[in-house]
């Protein structure tokens, strides 16, 4: 086995035998942070993902960046500059994202719970609002003139079709996101009333999907919707956010995303909108598509045990720092994945089979089962890829009281 049997980005690493990180040795990374366990991303193969989707995409989409994939400030202020704006889902995200140096007319902010300091943080800052509920569109009415500024409002669609294959559904049947379709244009009647600021839609249907044909298919099923509730918006739509859903291969007899598909889809759907809904930009929202394989998890491992003849690597951050590696973010059945020796490379399917632990008191910090890495040695350091999004800020840091994971952006 080799490191292109792992399905992850080629261009992350470099060299042999350790791993490299934006032209650094790991080793060299490591001593730049202090200590493990850290996560590391690599800037430039960030903006090569941007560039080569740019290529791939028509012009007339512009690409935003989703901050929950990853919200890391030094990281975040790239995305910032990178893309064509910042789509948040927390007051405290839209303080990153307003702190990044992103402008206010750029940031869009969803999210089924918004609390009223948050709506009115937004209102304030002059943000576009995703409004999920009738509800929260009364609760904004009331903090718009309070603070006598207008509110920007767009409807998040709940809408009538599902993103098959994807890692989560967002969209379709019951769920605590977004106005179902049915009840759109009564929505959008509720907020020509009240003279809210209604500038568009917003529409994510799913994330983690790997199959382009599908994702264009939801794509022209999600502007076909948007289309037909534009003719109840109570003024012309000016933006129209078609959500994600692009997806990286994690774990084995996975293949990577043919974008063929979506551009032609989006290209349909651009030429479409420049004559239906000649106001509107358009946009994908995109997160772990952007950042997902330009990181990487690092921990140490500090101790080697054996019980009843099955070897336990075990190492200085676990599921504390890396909660999707564990398994406990949403899989139904616990794949590992892609992990190595960051400083044996070569060592790759050769060694005893061990199982890759961390230091917390729960069978559930598993950051990899029955695997060969190499032979392993104290000291070694333990590489989990495709880290990039839904890592750091996605883990329960504080559990059992140990150190934060570093991060570093190279």
């Amino acid at each position: 086995m080799s490191m292109s049997d792992l399905p992850h980005a080629p261009l992350l690493w470099a060299g042999t035998p350790g791993l490299q990180i934006g032209g650094r040795t790991l080793e060299a990374v490591c001593g730049e942070v202090g200590d493990t366990p850290f996560y590391a991303y690599d800037a430039a193969m960030i903006g090569q993902r941007l560039a080569a989707l740019r290529a791939t995409l028509p012009a007339a989409i512009g690409v935003h960046y989703a901050v929950k994939a990853n919200p890391f400030p030094p990281l975040l202020a790239r995305m910032a500059q990178w893309t064509d704006g910042l789509d948040v889902a927390s007051g405290g995200e839209l303080a990153r994202a307003l702190a990044s140096g992103c402008p206010a007319d750029r940031i869009s902010f969803a999210g089924p719970g918004k609390r009223d300091d948050e709506l009115a943080a937004a209102v304030d800052a002059g943000v576009l609002l995703n409004v999920e509920s009738a509800g929260e569109v009364a609760r904004l009415d009331v903090i718009a003139q309070r603070l006598g500024r207008p509110a920007r409002v767009a409807v998040r669609i709940n809408p009538d079709f599902e993103l098959k294959g994807a890692g989560m559904r967002m969209g379709g049947g019951a769920k605590p996101f977004g106005v179902d379709a049915e009840a759109v244009p009564a929505l959008l009647a509720d907020i020509g009333r009240r003279g809210l600021g209604f500038e568009g839609f917003h529409l994510y249907a799913g994330s983690q999907n790997l199959r382009g044909e599908v994702l264009a298919d939801v794509q022209r099923q999600s502007y076909a919707l948007i289309r037909r509730l534009a003719e109840a918006a109570p003024a012309p739509v000016r933006s129209v956010n078609l959500g994600g859903g692009l997806g990286i291969p994690y774990f084995p007899g996975e293949s990577r995303l043919d974008l063929s598909p979506v551009a032609t889809a989006l290209n349909e759907i651009a030429d479409a909108a420049a004559v239906e809904l000649p106001e509107a930009r358009l946009c994908l929202e995109l997160g772990r598509y952007l950042v997902g394989e330009a990181g990487v998890y690092v921990t140490r491992i500090v101790d080697i045990k054996q019980s009843r003849g099955q070897i336990f690597v075990v190492c200085d951050g676990g599921l504390n720092h890396h909660l999707a590696a564990s398994g406990n973010f949403g899989q139904v059945l616990r794949k590992n994945y892609p992990v190595a020796l960051g400083n044996r490379l070569d060592a790759l399917g050769s060694g005893p089979v061990v199982s890759v632990v961390g230091p917390l008191c729960t069978p559930l910090d598993l950051l990899a089962d029955k695997v060969r890495i190499g032979d392993t040695q104290i000291g070694d350091l333990i590489v989990v890829f495709q880290s990039g999004a839904y890592g750091a800020s996605a883990s329960p840091a504080g559990f059992l009281g140990h150190f934060p994971a570093r991060e570093i952006v190279i």
